[in-house]
């Protein structure tokens, strides 16, 4: 049987960058692991990740109190926040 929603905990988050520009890049932070990438998808990638920490710091919460659901809405708030266009990322 399938754990329902709040059930599951999220004990921690990866962000892989599927773009390469020969450099091996690896990042750990609070609650995340980042890989891969060019200079500026990584660099985006931090961005992000050290965001969605901060929104859920203000929110109160620690990750592994966020459901899915939850954490998909920050998510899909700091990315708006964040105003990325297009042009912001690296060409493929």
């Amino acid at each position: 049987m399938r754990p329902s929603e709040n059930d599951e905990k999220i004990s921690s988050m990866l962000g892989i960058g599927l773009d390469s520009d020969g450099e091996t890049r690896l990042t750990h932070g609070r609650n995340f692991s980042l890989v891969g990438g060019t200079q500026k998808t990584h660099e985006i990638m931090q961005e992000t990740f050290c965001k969605v920490n901060e929104n859920l710091d203000r929110r109160g919460k620690d990750l592994q109190e966020t459901t899915r659901h939850e954490l998909r809405d920050v998510f899909q708030e700091v990315v708006e926040s964040m105003n990325l266009s297009q042009g912001d990322w690296p060409e493929r």
